[in-house]
């Protein structure tokens, strides 16, 4: 009975190889993804002149945001910038460094550049959103709902926190669909059975090139008319 359960255990320990693989894919992408959401924070923090609580306060609700909500909605524990507790550590050295770096001259250049950042942000936490709430054997639909929350939640909560209203909602582009495009791609590897790194890759991709065609031409959502 002993040496059973040995290589019951053995067997169940060894047998997830690709869980282990998605969770270090896994855990790569949401590094990347919060680190440039911080950036975003840190900037419009800079911005609005707050001081240094205020900074690690927008670029951590910029960064976790969204991952966080995900997290409470799928019933997740711990959560995800708690059991990887570096990656708050990361945030909060960058967000309290950041802007003593930072003058005036810098916001216009910065502001630009840091929409590349935001757009890698966006494929990245779209695609492992939608796939963490899949491999908990979610409808195709609330799986890519939940990788929008996490693409979008985390900006909206710094605008907010910082008094202005979510640029998602008053700047007419297609931010939020761009990470419902790359969600439903997700959906789509997935039910073809590709590998889960795979998956991860062609839906980010999908939605940072999205995102990217939006920023270079300028695609607008038609805005409403009363008159």
């Amino acid at each position: 009975m002993g040496v059973s359960s040995e290589i019951r255990a053995a067997v169940e320990y060894r047998s997830p190889l690709t869980s282990i693989q998605f969770t270090t894919a896994q855990y790569l992408i949401e590094t990347l993804a919060t680190l440039a959401f911080a950036m975003t924070g840190v900037l419009q923090a800079a911005r609005k002149r707050l001081d240094v609580v205020g900074v690690c306060v927008v670029s951590s609700l910029a960064a976790f945001g969204g991952g966080t909500l995900r997290d409470i909605l799928l019933d997740r524990r711990p959560f995800f910038w708690v059991s990887h507790w570096e990656l708050l550590l990361i945030v909060l050295v960058f967000a309290v460094l950041a802007p003593s770096f930072m003058r005036s001259r810098h916001f216009e250049p910065t502001e630009r550049l840091i929409q590349l950042p935001d757009a890698v942000g966006l494929g990245l936490f779209a695609a492992s959103g939608t796939q963490i709430a899949l491999s908990m054997q979610m409808p195709a639909l609330v799986a890519v709902i939940m990788g929008v929350m996490t693409a979008v939640f985390g900006g909206v909560l710094r605008d907010v926190f910082c008094n202005d209203l979510p640029k998602i909602f008053h700047d007419h582009r297609p931010y939020a669909i761009c990470a419902f495009i790359a969600g439903w791609v997700a959906v789509g590897c997935e039910s073809y059975g590709l590998a889960q790194w795979v998956t991860l890759l062609v839906s980010s991709l999908t939605g940072f090139g999205l995102r990217l065609a939006v920023m270079i031409w300028d695609v607008r959502l038609p805005a409403w008319r009363p008159d």
